[in-house]
């Protein structure tokens, strides 16, 4: 399977917001945080897919489907965007990652053996605490 690019602009919605941190006076005056927001169901996933990407976003994802990504770690609008851009790009890849299917095994015969006798070795040692009688 191909790794996920970022989604086409009619699936992406911008919108600058107002950001803490760096910047000084700047920052009180212009939008440079910015949140992207993706309607995932419009990405078209496959099922084992989407069910990663939502385990994965967490609080991100909204109840209606929406992954919501905002970035404020730098001053200007350009590089927040390529950072909250690349931030999704990095989720959509991290989704589409299949896990290693998981082979069921039991125990062997022997090993089943041995842990019975360490069983009743145990049992014989807490039987053998019991309060003394004089008989």
């Amino acid at each position: 399977m191909t790794p996920p690019e970022f989604p086409e602009a009619a699936v992406v919605e911008e919108k600058f917001l107002a950001a803490s941190g760096p910047g000084g006076q700047n920052v009180n005056k212009v939008a440079t945080a910015v949140q992207l927001r993706i309607d995932v169901f419009r990405l078209g996933l496959p099922p084992w897919a989407y069910a990663k990407l939502k385990e994965l976003a967490g609080s991100r994802m909204t109840a209606s489907g929406e992954l919501v990504v905002t970035a404020r770690k730098f001053r200007t609008q350009e590089a927040n965007r390529q950072d909250a851009r690349a931030r999704i790009v990095e989720l959509l890849v991290r989704a589409h990652e299949r896990d290693a299917r998981r082979i069921k095994t039991k125990p062997s015969k022997a090993a089943r053996a041995r842990r019975v006798n360490e069983k009743k070795g145990r049992s014989a040692i807490k039987a053998g605490r019991g309060k003394v009688r004089v008989e």
